[in-house]
C-alpha cells in the first residue's frame, strides 16, 4: 500500500514538473497597455510591426532596427525634389517635413490627423498639450511654455518635458495614436517614456505631423517665424453647432467653460478668422484654412489638395485609409470610421431648435465669417444646407 501511494505521488509530481516546463517555454511578456489595433484600421497597422525586436534589445538596438524599418517602408516613396530619406531625418542632419493642424476639440482633427498619419515614415505628435487640461491657450499664463514645448517636440527634444511625460504614463492615449511609436512601446515599456529613447526614435522619421486643439492660431505664429522648423500650418474650422453637439457626449467637457460655452468658442473662431487673413498674406505658402464640412463632403479631392500644400505624396496607404474610413459609421464617439458626407451634419437631428438658437445667439459673427447659415425654425433645421461660400481675405 505505501508503495502504491509513493508511485501515485511520483506521477503527480512528474506531471506538475512537465506542466511548469511547458509554461516556461511558452511564457511571453504581456503588455499592460491597450492594443493600437483598437484605434487603427488593419489597412495600415502592420506597416511597422516590429516583429524582429528582441525583448532584451538595448535602446541602440531598437533605434537601429526602427531605422531599417523606415528605410524599407519609404523605399518607393517619392520624396520632394528627388531628394533622399536622409535629407529629411534629424538623425542624419536633415530637416523633416513638419505639418501642424490647429483647431479645437471635436472639430474633425482626429480624422484628418489619422489621414496624415497613414503616410509611410510619419511621426505623429497627438495633442501635445493634453497635460494642460481642458483650457484654450490664448496668451499668458500658458502661452510661452506651450509654444516652447511644441518647438521642443518638433525638434525631437524630449528633455525637460517632465509634466508631458508624467501625464502620458497615466493617460497612454497621448502616445497610442502614434502607432509607429506605440508598436515599440508595447514591446519595450521601460523605454517608452525615456527622453533619450524618444528623442532618438523621433529623429529617424522624415515626416512629422501634429494636431493641436488647445492653442489659438495667433500664438502659432512663433512656429511659422522659426525658419529652422519650416512648418506648414492648417487651420481646421467646424460649424460651432456641430462642435458643441459633439462635445455634449464627452464626459470631460460639461462644466469646463472653455469647452461648453458657445460665446467662448465663437470668440475664438472669429479671432482665428482675423489671424487667418493675416497669415494668408504673410505666409502664403505655409498657411491654409479649411472647413471640416468641406473636407468631409469631398475627402479625396481635398486630401489630395492638402497633401500638395503639406508637400506629402498621396500614397496608396492614404487612399486605402480613406477607402476604409469614409463609407460607413462604425465604433464609438471617438471613432474615425464615419460616413463622411453625413458625419458633419448630424447635429441637425441631435439638437432641437431651442438648443440651436442658444448657440447661434453667441455665434452670429463667427458663423457669418466662416459661411455657416442660421436655422429659421424646427422644420428648416432638419433639412437645410448650413453651408454657404466663404473666403479668407
Amino acid at each position: 500500500m505505501p508503495r502504491v501511494r509513493f508511485l501515485g505521488f511520483s506521477v503527480v509530481a512528474a506531471a506538475a514538473a512537465f506542466f511548469l516546463l511547458v509554461l516556461s517555454f511558452n511564457e511571453r511578456p504581456v503588455s499592460v497597455y491597450p492594443k493600437h489595433s483598437q484605434i487603427y484600421s488593419n489597412v495600415i497597422q502592420e506597416e511597422y510591426a516590429p516583429h524582429n525586436y528582441s525583448y532584451t534589445s538595448t535602446i541602440k538596438d531598437v533605434i537601429k532596427q526602427q531605422g531599417a524599418f523606415i528605410e524599407q517602408a519609404t523605399s518607393d516613396y517619392p520624396f520632394p525634389n528627388n531628394l533622399k530619406l536622409q535629407n529629411f531625418t534629424l538623425s542624419s542632419g536633415g530637416r523633416p517635413l513638419r505639418n501642424i493642424i490647429i483647431t479645437t476639440w471635436r472639430s474633425g482633427s482626429t480624422f484628418l490627423g489619422d489621414i496624415i498619419n497613414a503616410v509611410p515614415g510619419n511621426f505623429y505628435h497627438y495633442e501635445p498639450l493634453l497635460n494642460y487640461g481642458i483650457v484654450q491657450i490664448r496668451g499668458p499664463p500658458y502661452g510661452d511654455t506651450a509654444v516652447k514645448n511644441l518647438k521642443k517636440l518638433l525638434n525631437c527634444d524630449y528633455t525637460d518635458l517632465d509634466n508631458y511625460l508624467a501625464f502620458g504614463q497615466t493617460h497612454v492615449y497621448l502616445f497610442t495614436h502614434n502607432k509607429r511609436l506605440w508598436d515599440v512601446c508595447e514591446l519595450h515599456q521601460k523605454y517608452c517614456w525615456d527622453p533619450t529613447f524618444l528623442s532618438e526614435f523621433c529623429k529617424l522619421f522624415p515626416f512629422q505631423s501634429m494636431k493641436v486643439v488647445r492653442l489659438r492660431l495667433e500664438l502659432a505664429e512663433e512656429l511659422l517665424k522659426d525658419e529652422s522648423l519650416n512648418v506648414r500650418i492648417l487651420l481646421l474650422v467646424r460649424d460651432p453647432r456641430g462642435t458643441l453637439q459633439s462635445r455634449k457626449h464627452r464626459h470631460w467637457c460639461p462644466g469646463a467653460p472653455d469647452c461648453d460655452q458657445p460665446n467662448l468658442l465663437c470668440e475664438d473662431i472669429a479671432a482665428d478668422y482675423e489671424t487667418a487673413i493675416r497669415f494668408q498674406n504673410e505666409y502664403p505658402t505655409r498657411f491654409r484654412a479649411i472647413r471640416y464640412e468641406d473636407l468631409s463632403i469631398d475627402p479625396y479631392r481635398h486630401v489630395q489638395d492638402l497633401f500638395q500644400f503639406f508637400q506629402l505624396h498621396f500614397h496608396p496607404s492614404v487612399k486605402a485609409f480613406l477607402d476604409s474610413h469614409t463609407k460607413l459609421n462604425s465604433g464609438g464617439t471617438s471613432s474615425t470610421f464615419r460616413h463622411s458626407k453625413s458625419a458633419p451634419f448630424h447635429w441637425r437631428t441631435d439638437l432641437n431648435f431651442s438648443e440651436v438658437q442658444y448657440i447661434e445667439k453667441d455665434c452670429d459673427q463667427a458663423m457669418k465669417l466662416w459661411g455657416y447659415v442660421k436655422a429659421h425654425n424646427e422644420s428648416h433645421l432638419r433639412e437645410f444646407n448650413p453651408l454657404e461660400v466663404y473666403t479668407v481675405e
